[in-house]
C-alpha cells in the first residue's frame, strides 16, 4: 500500500501544477518542489539513525518509531491540503473573478499554443509514442540518482573518517542539488529553453561522475560529486516542463503517471547494476563510470526528442483522418 501511494503522489503533484501554472512558469515552480527530494536525502539518514536507536522505547522496535516520526507528518498535512489546495483557479476564494478568468485564459493559450493533445479515452496517452519516447528520456535521470543516492555515504565512507563524519559530508552534494534547483530552472523559463539546458546538464553530469571515479584526491572526487548533483536534480526539474506542453486534462495525468513509472526502474536498475559491477571489479569506480555512459546516452537522447517532439504543426493521427474527410 504505501509503494502504491507513493508512486501516485509524485505524478498526481506534477498533475495538479499544470492545473494552475501556466508553461513559461513551471520550471521555477517544479524546482521548489523538488527541492523536497535533496532537502530529504539530507536530513533522512541522520533522523533515521536516530530513530532506529530508539528499540524498545515504549515497547516498540526502532523501525517502528521510524515509521511513525516519519508517516505522521504526511497524516497530519492531510486536512489543510484539503483545505487549501482546490481543483483549480475556478474554485479559489482568495481570488477575485478576474484574477481567476486571466489565469484560466493563460492556461488555455498554452493549450492552444503548444497544440497539447486531449485524448478522448486518457488510457489512449499511455499508447502515444511523445509518452513512450519521454519515458525512456526520464530513465537516464532517475537511474542516476537513485544509483548515486544508495551508494554515495559507502563512496564518502571511502575518504576515511567516522560514520558521522561520512553522515554529514554525504550530505554536501545535496546542497549543490538545492543549489540547482533554485537556478536552473528558473534560467529554462527565462530562455524559454528546456533541450538546451538539459543537453548541458547531462554534459555536467557525464563529466562530474567521470571525475569521481577517476580521480583520486577525496576532496577533487567531492567536488565532482557536488556537480554531478547540482546536475542531476536541476535535469528533474527541467525534464517535467516537457510533459505538460504536449498534453491536458486527463492526457496529462495518465501521461505524467506513465513516465514516472517508467522512470521508477531506474530505482532497481541503477543501484542493482553498481552493486553487480562494484562485486565484479571490487571497486565502486566501474559503478560511476556505468552512470557517466548513462548521462551521455541522456545527451544522445536530447538531440532525439528535440528532433521528434519539437516538429510544429504536427498532427495526430486521428486529425489526419479527420482532415482527409473534410476534403
Amino acid at each position: 500500500m504505501l509503494g502504491a501511494a507513493e508512486a501516485g503522489f509524485f505524478p498526481g503533484v506534477l498533475y495538479y501544477i499544470t492545473q494552475w501554472f501556466p508553461v513559461r512558469h513551471r520550471g521555477k515552480i517544479l524546482g521548489l518542489f523538488i527541492l523536497s527530494q535533496p532537502i530529504a536525502m539530507m536530513i533522512t539518514g541522520p533522523v533515521s539513525g536516530g530513530l532506529l536507536g530508539m528499540d524498545g522505547i515504549l515497547g516498540l522496535h526502532g523501525w517502528q518509531w521510524l515509521f511513525i516520526v516519519i508517516g505522521t507528518p504526511a497524516i497530519l498535512l492531510t486536512w489543510p491540503v484539503l483545505r487549501w489546495l482546490p481543483d483549480g483557479p475556478q474554485q479559489v476564494k482568495w481570488m477575485d473573478q478576474a484574477e481567476k478568468d486571466w489565469l484560466t485564459g493563460e492556461l488555455k493559450k498554452d493549450l492552444e499554443e503548444y497544440g497539447q493533445t486531449r485524448h478522448g479515452n486518457p488510457l489512449h496517452a499511455l499508447k502515444d509514442k511523445r509518452v513512450l519516447l519521454l519515458a525512456l528520456f526520464y530513465l537516464p535521470v532517475t537511474l542516476s540518482i537513485y544509483g548515486l543516492g544508495l551508494w554515495l555515504p559507502t563512496l564518502i565512507k571511502q575518504f576515511g573518517g567516522s560514520d558521522l563524519t561520512t553522515g554529514f559530508v554525504s550530505s554536501v552534494p545535496y546542497i549543490f542539488g538545492i543549489i540547482g534547483l533554485l537556478i536552473v530552472p528558473r534560467s529554462s523559463d527565462r530562455l524559454n529553453d528546456r533541450y538546451g539546458h538539459l543537453a548541458v546538464l547531462y554534459v555536467l553530469g557525464a563529466i562530474g561522475l567521470f571525475c569521481s571515479a577517476w580521480l583520486t584526491m577525496p576532496v577533487a572526487q567531492l567536488a565532482a560529486l557536488c556537480v554531478v548533483a547540482f546536475a542531476l536534480f536541476s535535469c528533474t526539474a527541467v525534464f517535467w516542463t516537457l510533459p505538460g506542453r504536449f498534453f491536458a486534462g486527463a492526457s496529462a495525468a495518465a501521461g505524467i503517471a506513465l513516465i514516472n513509472s517508467v522512470g521508477n526502474l531506474g530505482g532497481y536498475i541503477g543501484p542493482f547494476v553498481i552493486g553487480a559491477l562494484k562485486e565484479i571489479t571490487g571497486s565502486l569506480a566501474s559503478g560511476l563510470y556505468f552512470l557517466s555512459g548513462v548521462m551521455v546516452f541522456g545527451l544522445l537522447l536530447t538531440g532525439i526528442v528535440y528532433h521528434v517532439l519539437e516538429r510544429k504543426h504536427v498532427l495526430p493521427v486521428s486529425d489526419f483522418a479527420a482532415s482527409a474527410k473534410a476534403r
